[in-house]
């Protein structure tokens, strides 16, 4: 991917562009990085979905509460 984009911007957004450049003091360019920095972080997720403290109790057996082989005799 290259380094330059081009944006076909419509009324709305060119104003609204151009105000947070005036209020921001900051380039159209680095308003528009700001954006993205701000969208990855609110949609894109780092790592995946787990059970919360999964492998950190005393057995040592990392997958002992999801692991079907190690649930048979359970309760037994």
């Amino acid at each position: 991917m290259g380094n330059a984009i081009q944006a076909r911007l419509d009324d709305k957004s060119r104003k609204r562009l151009a105000v947070l450049v005036r209020e921001l003091g900051l380039t159209p360019s680095e308003v528009v990085r700001e954006g993205l920095r701000i969208l990855e972080a609110s949609y894109v997720r780092r790592k995946k979905q787990g059970v919360i403290g999964l492998g950190k109790f005393r057995s040592g057996v990392p997958d002992l509460g999801s692991n079907k082989k190690h649930l048979r005799e359970f309760g037994k």
